[in-house]
């Protein structure tokens, strides 16, 4: 009489060989990295109210405890993490190239910037417009420290060092304007060609800036600046010279 041989188990399913194949060891920074740029591709395209814990896990083939043990504080220390590191890279798109006229180059910013829009767009609508159930006062002031850079690197830009509360005043509301232009573009199904609307945003900068110099001595000196670097053969001279005839002699 043979001898039974012992039952050979069945062999996994792919999927669970696939979902068993996720769970590689990493090391601690590498696997905590991961988890974010996972979790920050998830919020760019889908709401954070709709991104749950389960969401991020799949997607980096780990568990929730594993996403757990890196991110304590769950889905809302997750979320701040992701927007941190999502306005680290949004900042870094304001660095203004090293060739090109004033407006030249104010429009190569705005072009990193709509390309950021345009890759984080669920994401991005959801932070700017707030209401999230995991909006909390840091989240906000992750987003405050993104306008304030903004703010930096514009007045740089004109070659400010101090800047009085009108010449201010005009970047902050401009940033908001640019601000209000990219949800609209959203929300229009990006329907306006990004060139013609970054183009129209520089155009709306000049336009507030003019408006400024009529009572800001400071202004009206920056937009000088800008007319002396955009040369004779600028499609721009004309109109800045056109608003530096209005500004002269800024209202007392």
């Amino acid at each position: 009489m043979e001898a039974s041989s012992a039952p050979v188990p069945p062999a996994p399913e792919p999927a669970a060989r696939s979902r068993r194949a996720g769970y590689r060891r990493l090391p601690v920074q590498q696997r905590r990295e991961q988890l974010i740029a996972v979790a920050l591709e998830l919020f760019a395209h889908r709401p954070p109210d709709e991104v749950g814990l389960d969401d991020v896990a799949e997607a980096a083939g780990a568990s929730r405890p594993l996403v757990y043990r890196y991110f304590a504080g769950g889905k809302q220390q997750l979320y701040e993490a992701a927007l941190r590191s999502a306005a680290e890279e949004l900042t870094d798109r304001f660095t203004v190239p090293p060739s090109g006229t004033p407006t030249q180059q104010l429009s190569a910013v705005l072009e990193h910037y709509f390309s950021f829009v345009a890759e984080h767009d669920a994401g991005y609508s959801a932070l700017l417009r707030g209401g999230s159930v995991v909006e909390t006062a840091r989240t906000s002031a992750i987003v405050d420290d993104v306008r304030r850079a903004a703010l930096r690197r514009t007045l740089r830009h004109l070659g400010v060092r101090q800047a009085g509360p009108r010449l201010t005043l005009l970047v902050r509301s401009w940033i908001a304007v640019v601000e209000g232009a990219s949800l609209s573009w959203l929300d229009e199904g990006r329907a306006l060609p990004v060139d013609e609307l970054r183009e129209w945003l520089v155009d709306q900068f000049v336009a507030m800036a003019a408006a400024t110099a009529l009572h800001d001595p400071q202004t009206a000196e920056v937009l000088a600046a800008l007319l002396a670097l955009e040369g004779s053969d600028s499609p721009r001279t004309a109109r800045l010279r056109t608003v530096l005839g209005a500004a002269e002699g800024p209202a007392s």
